[in-house]
């Protein structure tokens, strides 16, 4: 990232209207490599304690530091290709010699009780998750403000070979060209002005009137006549 993240004091996220029952969502966000969406799912996650990442279940090994159930659910391959025969997954992929998945039951479970949840997924992720929970799903996809800043994000960083990065640009081109798969579509020249842009879609999606469980109750309640009301004459 060409830009560091603003300090938590100086960052505010909306805050969900926890008044009435609320179904939870699946915020989806997408970008090519580079263009940020590691950087803001991590301060989205900093900043707002009503959305976490659901654990998804791997077969890779561990990595040092890495914990059972907090980190990934580890699986064997058997393990994990019997839970894709038995549809357990929203959406599993490849990588790299290495399954990833998302298991269906919490967070079908979670989205119920409210709990929203954060993916940071590729295009094809995201098509499988909208094919399973439509109704549910919110898609994110952020754009580098032109590819040379994009170039030279991945080139700052200092980790990849030339060889590196020209396959990285290469998949980013093949990645932007999706882009009108999702929901919504945000330029991320600024850090801070990419993450408010962010929050403001995820308090806006929070309020979507189809997403408030509670509201018939609480309107019918308003409308409840109270005693002694004067009734409308036939």
């Amino acid at each position: 990232m060409s830009k560091s993240a603003p300090k938590t004091t100086q960052m505010h996220s909306p805050e969900p209207d926890d008044t009435l029952a609320r179904r939870g969502l699946m915020f989806i966000m997408s970008s090519p490599s580079g263009a940020g969406k590691t950087t803001i799912s991590r301060m989205l996650l900093e900043h707002d304690p009503h959305i976490c990442i659901s654990v998804s279940c791997t077969t890779r090994p561990p990595r040092p530091g890495e914990v059972d159930g907090k980190d990934y659910h580890f699986v064997s391959r058997a393990e994990f290709d019997r839970m894709v025969e038995n549809d357990e997954f929203l959406e599993w992929a490849q990588v790299f010699g290495h399954c990833y998945g998302t298991p269906k039951a919490q967070v079908k479970a979670g989205l119920k009780d409210g709990q929203d949840y954060l993916f940071d997924i590729d295009w094809q992720g995201t098509q499988q998750l909208y094919q399973k929970l439509e109704r549910d799903v919110v898609r994110v996809f952020l754009l580098p403000p032109s590819i040379e800043e994009l170039r030279r994000r991945l080139t700052g960083r200092g980790t990849d070979s030339t060889e590196v990065i020209a396959g990285r640009m290469a998949r980013a081109r093949s990645e932007i060209s999706h882009w009108d798969g999702y929901d919504y579509v945000v330029v991320n020249d600024d850090i801070r002005t990419c993450f408010e842009k962010v929050t403001e879609i995820l308090a806006a999606e929070r309020m979507r009137r189809a997403r408030q469980t509670g509201l018939i109750g609480f309107v019918r309640e308003l409308m409840r006549p109270e005693e002694g009301d004067a009734t409308e004459a036939p």
